[in-house]
């Protein structure tokens, strides 16, 4: 089952315009080929303020998603040491 990729804004312009081309592309391709197919395989669910999402990780960055039926919304990509603290200013 395909699932629809959709980004935050914050996403789209603070997150991905820092990332190098090369992690643009290896996060890109997770996104694809992971979370589009089989997010709740890829994703590891989080706990307590932020249930009912789920993160993936691509090396040292974290993808924070949550899945909405057939649609998939990106919240944060950041490095780990980051998200955690950042996303609850997203969500």
């Amino acid at each position: 089952m395909e699932y629809t990729i959709i980004y935050h804004s914050a996403v789209v312009q603070k997150d991905i315009p820092k990332l190098s081309s090369d992690w643009k592309q290896k996060i890109r391709l997770a996104i694809e080929t992971k979370l589009a197919v089989h997010p709740e395989i890829f994703g590891k669910p989080l706990r307590r303020s932020l249930k009912g999402y789920r993160t993936m990780r691509v090396w040292n960055y974290r993808v924070i998603f949550r899945i909405e039926q057939k649609t998939i919304k990106i919240f944060a990509i950041q490095p780990r040491d980051f998200v955690y603290a950042q996303i609850q200013k997203r969500i």
